[in-house]
């Protein structure tokens, strides 16, 4: 399983990414690994007194369910019980969403769709001065279309001037997209991903991208692009697996729409989901500073729910 990944092959991984990205000359690799290491501590809230921990309940028909409270949860790290500090049945936190869209050469037909499902989710998701946004396209390499606003008027215009071209750098992207832009980030951070989730130019693996989402305490929704009809891949199940595993293991859900239209729905469903989250924290009882990956699970008051959360978190190493 990918949480269990050692922090020791994030760091050499994820030092090699820095290296690529930033250029030679531009920081020295410890310094940026330090800055990161900081930046985690900080979004995560955890010092080791407070662990918080965004999620969803949905019912066995996969509605959402609202309602709950403190009481009908248990919460477990590494299987242990923990005691519940705090819990809020509302997602009032600032959002800070990132859209990361697939330009390669293999989406290229898809594009005016996705770019008129994603404008129409910003114009209904964004509350001026309190949620803001970011467009960021790759192909061979990710590049930021438009940086933090929250005016929807602005974003429309950078999605409405994306080109389609080049290979495929998915999971670079993903952990550039954590690391550099979310993560430094007060309150909710939720990357959207619309790609097939094939990648043929990243210079890290689908592990180092998990962990940098991980570390830096994003959701991802993932819409796929392999369904959709009039589309033949030759292996479908490859890439949506890969996007299984971003959204699943990060909290969040991978959506497979078979029709161009679907992608607006796809849309819709990833703003209820933010609208109607629950939030709690808590005190690990094991608060030793490791650097270890801590597993969570929370378990619902019926076995028909399911709660949709973030498989665990990195405990501070100092």
């Amino acid at each position: 399983m990918f949480c269990s990944l050692l922090y020791m092959r994030w760091k050499l991984v994820l030092l090699g990414f820095f290296a690529f990205y930033l250029g030679a000359g531009a920081q020295q690799p410890a310094v940026e690994t330090k800055v990161v290491e900081d930046r985690v501590e900080q979004t995560l809230s955890v010092s080791v007194d407070r662990v918080n921990v965004l999620f969803t309940v949905a019912s066995k028909g996969g509605r959402l369910v609202t309602g709950l409270t403190k009481d009908d949860f248990v919460v477990l790290e590494d299987g242990k019980p923990q005691t519940i500090s705090n819990f809020s049945k509302e997602g009032n936190l600032p959002l800070n969403i990132g859209l990361l869209i697939d330009t390669s050469g293999s989406v290229w037909n898809k594009l005016r769709f996705e770019r008129e499902a994603a404008i129409k989710f910003f114009y209904s998701i964004l509350r001026p001065g309190q949620d803001k946004a970011f467009v960021m396209a790759f192909d061979t390499k990710a590049s930021i279309l438009q940086d933090y606003t929250d005016n929807p008027k602005v974003l429309e215009h950078a999605i409405e001037h994306m080109i389609a071209g080049g290979s495929t750098s998915l999971y670079d992207a993903v952990a550039e997209a954590a690391i550099r832009k979310l993560g430094n980030q007060a309150g909710r951070h939720v990357l959207i991903v619309i790609s097939d989730g094939f990648d043929n130019a990243s210079h890290i693996d689908l592990a180092g991208a998990l962990e940098a989402a991980q570390r830096n305490d994003v959701v991802i929704y993932a819409i796929s692009t392999n369904r959709i009809e009039g589309i033949l891949l030759q292996d479908p199940d490859a890439g949506d697996s890969n996007l299984e595993q971003l959204s699943g293991e990060t909290g969040g859900y991978a959506f497979f729409p078979k029709h161009l239209e679907d992608l607006s729905h796809a849309f819709y469903r990833i703003g209820e989901n933010l609208r109607l989250q629950y939030s709690l924290a808590y005190g690990p009882t094991n608060r030793r500073r490791d650097g270890t990956f801590r597993l969570i699970e929370i378990v619902p008051p019926r076995k028909g729910y399911k709660v949709h959360c973030r498989h665990g978190y990195f405990a501070p190493h100092r």
